[in-house]
């Protein structure tokens, strides 16, 4: 199985206050530096071979540290993108939630198009694409995708079959990590929003084998 480690994007300023959907220019702040840093540290005796990142600096910012560790590239891929959210892109959260639209979309996600950008079911669409297309290129390999909040619950709600409408009930917070383990038409969901201790990740040789096994 290939291991997938779906990684968000360290905290930036606008975090919680504005829907930057895909602007350019949104960087981590000082606390998500400190978050991208950790992630060496959270990491360090897992085996990645592979590191994939959404085209956003936020994105990119994060991964550059494990890229750096590991002296490993950074592979961007727009299917990694955060949701379009259109004429929405770049307004308060606070001025969204009065709207009768904000509350269609807390109701019923699913059968909401934000004016001018996506559906969820198209951003689930193509992420859950990004995850296997991302894990049939490693087989038996372990990799990090550093993406957003969004993408990552819809990806993870997708693979479980959870319904789409419901997939707000995953807590996904800046620097965190969601395992998947992936092989063909099977998914294991080994972690979900981890911001602790990693060493479960870390895989040990079967006893008389040499392959690799993940714990946990």
């Amino acid at each position: 199985m290939t291991l997938v480690l779906l990684i968000r994007h360290g905290h930036t300023p606008t975090a919680g206050k504005v829907l930057t959907g895909w602007a350019r220019g949104v960087h981590l702040s000082e606390r998500g530096r400190a978050q991208a840093e950790a992630l060496v540290r959270r990491l360090g005796g897992v085996p990645i071979e592979a590191i994939y990142s959404s085209p956003l600096e936020r994105c990119r910012e994060t991964a550059a540290p494990l890229a750096k560790a590991r002296g490993l590239p950074v592979r961007t891929r727009r299917d990694l993108l955060e949701v379009n959210y259109g004429e929405w892109s770049g307004r308060s959260i606070r001025q969204l939630a009065r709207t009768r639209a904000w509350r269609a979309v807390q109701r019923t996600p699913s059968a909401v198009r934000f004016p001018g950008g996506e559906t969820l079911p198209e951003v689930q669409a193509r992420a859950m694409d990004a995850v296997r297309d991302i894990a049939a290129a490693h087989p038996e390999g372990i990799v990090a995708v550093v993406t957003h909040a969004d993408v990552v619950r819809l990806a993870l709600a997708g693979l479980l079959g959870v319904p789409l409408d419901l997939y707000q009930r995953l807590a996904i917070d800046p620097g965190s990590i969601s395992a998947l383990a992936l092989a063909d038409a099977e998914v294991r969901v080994l972690r979900v929003n981890d911001t602790g201790d990693l060493a479960g990740l870390v895989p040990t040789p079967p006893r008389g084998r040499t392959r690799r096994r993940v714990r946990g």
